[in-house]
């Protein structure tokens, strides 16, 4: 481990909530052995792009936000009888692309049957999760879509703390469109909504809201649009 890896671990340690810290001139065994000084710590956020460093620290709402959503694609699994793999904020990383991520939440929708009951990941042989979010309060994450690109991520959930817009990879590059394609019965529109009322609402009365949602989409042949 060397110096800079040990400066950088300091660095961290005094990142105030809500900030973002851009590094130059890192190599991979660097952003390696910090990943394993920090580990996958709650409210820390550490993405490399071919020798750029970026941390990110978030703050309980952006967290909060993050866990709402996979309550509701959980809520999904269970309603609609959809196999679905929630690994959260895991690390994703590729040494021969020189690119790595964590998402706020990432699932497998129609990968899960590849992922079976495995708890641990390994990203140079394991497919990418079909959906990685991305919760974008105060700063910029629309930086790490190239990284997500490289790792073949197929589809980005991105809520801005007003909008939530859904993006999928195309050609090496992501455009915006309205629906999920791991989840159709999911737009954007859907998902801002809800996520709103979780604002206004509450958690609780939200999750209700959209469990009775699911069932008119269960009741409509909604089972149909899901994966194994």
């Amino acid at each position: 481990m060397s110096t800079q890896t040990l400066n950088l671990h300091e660095i961290i340690e005094h990142l105030p909530i809500d900030s973002r810290l851009i590094l130059y001139g890192i190599s991979w065994e660097d952003y390696e052995a910090l990943l394993n000084q920090v580990g996958e710590a709650r409210g820390l956020r550490i993405s490399y792009d071919d020798g750029t460093l970026q941390i990110m620290t978030s703050s309980s709402a952006h967290e909060n936000y993050a866990w709402f959503i996979g309550s509701l694609v959980g809520a999904i699994r269970l309603r609609l009888r959809i196999n679905i793999r929630f690994f959260g904020s895991t690390t994703m990383k590729q040494r021969k692309s020189a690119k790595g991520t964590e998402p706020d939440a990432c699932f497998y929708v129609q990968s899960a049957g590849l992922i079976g009951n495995r708890m641990q990941l390994d990203f140079a042989t394991d497919p990418p999760p079909d959906i990685a979010v991305e919760i974008d309060i105060h700063h910029g994450s629309i930086s790490k879509f190239p990284i997500y690109a490289a790792l073949g991520v197929p589809e980005i959930w991105h809520y801005d703390g007003t909008q939530l817009r859904i993006h999928l990879l195309k050609q090496d590059e992501y455009i915006l469109v309205s629906a999920s394609q791991a989840l159709p019965m999911l737009t954007g529109d859907i998902l801002t909504d809800f996520l709103t009322r979780l604002r206004e609402e509450g958690e609780f009365q939200t999750i209700l809201a959209f469990d009775e949602w699911l069932q008119t989409q269960a009741g409509a042949g909604g089972q149909g649009t899901g994966a194994g």
